[in-house]
């Protein structure tokens, strides 16, 4: 049995009784089955339905976001730009998956030769429960308009989150058996994996479990796409305008409450301007308001469980052992459900938990650095390589640090990492491989063939 609990209160929600693996068999293979008709659909018929389920998502919106509420605590303004940008990239696609696997001329000794992207057929799916919807769409809009099919193995405390993104597909019109959520826990996805119609698989998640799904895939020689954990560092250098650095920050700390891959987590400030950059940041940081994720005015809600929201206090005590400094949090609640208050920690050192590991929650860690290079140094002296920022009046310096010098998948300068499906998303180190969105994230699960003619 599968059961769901709403964080805010500890109150089970729902119970769903886990498929049997003949059940998970007999599903994948009808997805298999629809994906014979479906690679060979027109892409006009694909777009008018991805445009549908654009519809469908934005008629639903407030039911979603009171869903995500409710499942894994997501504030409701919150859940309801989370519908938005589903809905967003299905349209995306929609408009724009023709032209992206067009075939491409590649001129040769042949009378004729080309490129062809060709669909694999069904690609599973292992996804996380931070961003319930967005994480799977921005999969599935692109799968599902190069013409394979998809399975979705959901995070457990989000399944209701699942079966209503399985209902969006089914109501907008799609085939009944080109997308399909299987009610199954973690054990069940090496199965999966390795049944003979599952040609690729896509997950979003922690460190650990990329490993145990690429190691699985490996085995059967499948191919995969990992987007993992990240400790986005964000440099805020001495020519930086600091209140707008500082309310930058501050945002990208506490998306989701603070539960989000590419949130910002290390702040690198150099000397010159850290103290004042500390003030800052925790005026605003005190200012946000944490509660009821049914409540519009709030800011932060509860974390999406308790034993995640008690391994982040753990990692904050553990640093504040070390040596780290709190400036503001730092403890639990009082009361029922997960929360944890926005917590801001200064002397982050190499070593701390606040410095080497992901802090997957509203706290921050303060980093000082001596110049320039003394904080590039330190952005990428990590594990990780997701996002990465950097803050500065001079544009042409940020720029130059973005391309050259920070190591992660997406660099921004005077603004917070984003994904966006115009642009390539995905990172480096232990932080996966593969690019999601823009034209490289719908290639990822095509055969890439090339044609030649006499």
């Amino acid at each position: 049995m599968i059961e769901t609990i709403n964080p805010s209160t500890g109150e089970r929600l729902e119970s769903y009784p886990a498929m049997p693996p003949e059940e998970v068999r007999a599903i994948v293979e009808r997805v298999d089955s629809a994906f014979r008709a479906w690679r060979n659909s027109p892409f006009s018929e694909r777009s008018r339905l991805m445009a549908q389920a654009a519809n469908v998502l934005r008629h639903r919106q407030e039911e979603l976001a009171q869903l995500m509420a409710a499942e894994m605590g997501k504030p409701l303004p919150q859940g309801r730009a989370e519908v938005e940008k589903c809905a967003w990239v299905c349209e995306f696609y929609a408009e724009n998956a023709r032209r992206f696997l067009t075939d491409e001329a590649a001129p040769s000794d042949a009378t004729r030769s080309f490129v062809a992207y060709r669909p694999l057929g069904v690609v599973l799916a292992v996804m996380p429960w931070n961003f319930p919807l967005w994480q799977v769409f921005r999969f599935a809009a692109p799968g599902l308009m190069a013409g394979n099919t998809g399975v979705l193995k959901h995070s457990s405390n989000v399944m209701g989150c699942a079966l209503a993104i399985e209902r969006v597909f089914r109501d907008a019109g799609f085939p009944e058996n080109v997308f399909r959520t299987l009610v199954i826990g973690s054990a069940g996805v090496r199965a999966v994996i390795e049944h003979p119609q599952v040609k690729a698989v896509t997950l979003t998640g922690s460190g650990p479990a990329g490993k145990a799904v690429a190691t699985a895939a490996g085995a059967v020689l499948k191919k995969t796409v990992l987007e993992l954990g990240g400790s986005d560092p964000y440099v805020v250098l001495e020519d930086a305008d600091l209140d707008t650095a500082a309310q930058t920050c501050v945002e990208s700390r506490l998306i989701n409450s603070g539960q989000s891959c590419i949130a910002a987590k290390r702040f690198i400030a150099v000397e010159p301007v850290r103290r004042r950059f500390e003030r800052l940041f925790v005026e605003l940081m005190q200012a946000k308001t944490m509660g009821d994720p049914f409540d519009d005015r709030v800011d932060v809600g509860p974390q999406a469980r308790r034993d995640l929201r008690d391994e982040l206090h753990q990692q904050v005590t553990d640093s504040v052992e070390q040596g780290a400094r709190i400036l503001l949090g730092g403890v639990v609640p009082p009361g029922p459900g997960a929360y944890y208050s926005p917590t801001v920690l200064t002397n982050v050192r190499p070593g701390m938990p606040a410095y080497e590991e992901e802090l997957f929650g509203p706290v921050a860690a303060i980093i000082g650095a001596r110049d320039e290079a003394d904080a590039i140094r330190i952005a990428n002296d990590s594990s990780f390589g997701l996002g990465a920022a950097v803050f500065t009046r001079d544009v042409a310096r940020g720029e130059r640090i973005a391309r050259d010098e920070l190591e992660a998948g997406a660099c921004f300068v005077n603004a917070f990492v984003k994904s966006d499906p115009r642009l390539p998303f995905g990172g480096i180190k232990e932080s996966g491989y593969g690019r999601e969105l823009a034209a490289f994230g719908i290639r990822e699960f095509v055969n890439i063939k090339t044609v030649w003619v006499k």
